[in-house]
């Protein structure tokens, strides 16, 4: 009789550093949301994943044990009787790399709180010693009650990462915050989480803000001046803190990106929203980074009306002042003491000075602790999944970062934050 615990092997999966594939145990309760983390689980076991699924017996009202097992590849057991030999309540829990509760109730999050185990899920949360992520999908009001809160409080005391919600349709015609975030995004923070290998929640209890995205001046109801930032940088830094235990507030300006799980995102257009909002955020923020690349100027006036071409082929005349520096602005307005600022440029060089000499005399101008330098000639970066970059700092230190990904810049953006902080 194959046991249901024995994980598998697939030679045409990759290995991890150890020579095995990460192994990872989903754990779905139940709720309406159970539904999703068949996708989430799809995405781990794509991406060459072990995937254990314990679901509850309520999440087995909603999505049943075959489902599981066809997406898993794996037998499917829901109590600690099932394989008892195995000791299956011990055993899953101790050969786990991550453990990823999705969605978690409030019921799950309660007993998780106080210990108690009295199905496999419960029983293998006691047991394990590596990452867990849970990822709450409830009402609003069972969110926000007091008993919730305080067990959330409590699951992040202990180093669990337990993501924000998502604000929209709930079940039924309700709407608010309680709705489990995009799948792709709880897989990208705990992949995020799996790979830093056990390390510790560095930003946990931190406040950190981040902006993203490029802002639009309009000229009238069809036209803008903006420019190509995608916003994929700054979700990475979002991310990233997220998995790294921080409260995260991103400021996105015209991002067409899912919103990155367990993040608050305040949606903005134009410069002076952008401003308006990091202002506003950084007034508690621990950390602010600003990836967003606001448009200089803005015209002074803007047409209620489409302009129209003339018919004699000119072209209208636009009058253009400057927008307010919002880097220098807050670098030089701390809202707290001890807050880190990090700014971002976007260089070309010209024909008197290279990009690093831009980057050094923009960095005594803002009056931010650290900057980010993109050497951006011909586009590059733009719209790209990777990014380099050397991160220069007041006292004179300059870290080359390798091209590579733009979550790994943004942990390295991170961990010299981090050595402001501390």
């Amino acid at each position: 009789m194959t046991d249901p615990f024995v994980t598998g092997s697939h030679d045409d999966v990759a290995a991890s550093p150890t020579g095995r594939r990460p192994r990872v145990v989903l754990g779905v309760s139940g709720g309406i949301a159970a539904y999703k983390a068949c996708e989430l689980l799809r995405r781990f076991t794509e991406s060459g994943h072990d995937v254990t699924v314990v679901p509850t017996a309520a999440a087995l009202e909603f999505v049943g044990a075959p489902t599981w097992a066809a997406l898993s590849g794996k037998p499917v057991a829901t109590d600690v009787w099932t394989g008892v030999h195995a000791v299956p309540h011990v055993r899953i829990g101790q050969d786990a790399d991550l453990v990823v509760v999705a969605p978690a109730t409030a019921d799950l999050v309660a007993k998780a709180a106080h210990g108690l185990a009295d199905d496999l899920l419960t029983n293998t949360l006691l047991t394990v010693r590596c990452p867990v992520v849970f990822a709450p999908a409830m009402h609003t009001e069972m969110w926000e009650h007091p008993a919730t809160v305080a067990n959330v409080a409590t699951l992040r005391a202990r180093g669990v990462i337990v993501v924000e919600p998502d604000e929209g349709r709930l079940t039924g015609k309700d709407t608010g915050k309680g709705r489990l975030p995009d799948p792709a995004e709880i897989f990208e923070l705990a992949v995020d989480v799996l790979n830093r290998d056990g390390a510790e929640l560095d930003l946990a209890g931190r406040r950190v803000v981040v902006s993203a995205g490029g802002t639009r001046e309009y000229l009238d109801p069809v036209r803008f001046l903006g420019n190509r930032s995608s916003g994929l940088q700054g979700y990475a830094l979002a991310r990233t803190a997220a998995a790294r235990g921080a409260e995260v507030t991103l400021v996105a300006a015209n991002v067409s990106l899912p919103d990155p799980a367990g993040v608050k995102v305040v949606a903005v257009s134009t410069t002076a929203e952008l401003r308006d909002a990091v202002v506003a955020a950084t007034a508690t923020a621990d950390a602010v980074v600003m990836a967003a690349a606001p448009a200089d100027f803005r015209p002074t006036s803007v047409s209620d009306a489409k302009i129209k071409k003339s018919d004699d082929g000119s072209a209208p005349s636009i009058e253009l002042v400057q927008n307010p520096d919002i880097l220098k602005q807050i670098s030089h307005d701390r809202a707290r003491p001890g807050q880190v600022i990090v700014g971002f440029a976007a260089e070309t060089g010209d024909a008197s000075s290279s990009v690093r000499e831009l980057a050094v005399a923009k960095l005594a101008r803002k009056g931010c602790d650290l900057l980010v330098v993109n050497d951006v000639s011909g586009g590059a970066v733009f719209g790209s999944p990777d990014n380099e970059a050397v991160i220069l700092s007041t006292s004179g230190e300059a870290r080359q970062v390798p091209r590579g990904s733009k979550g790994a810049l943004a942990h390295a953006i991170w961990d010299q934050v981090l050595t402001r902080l501390h």
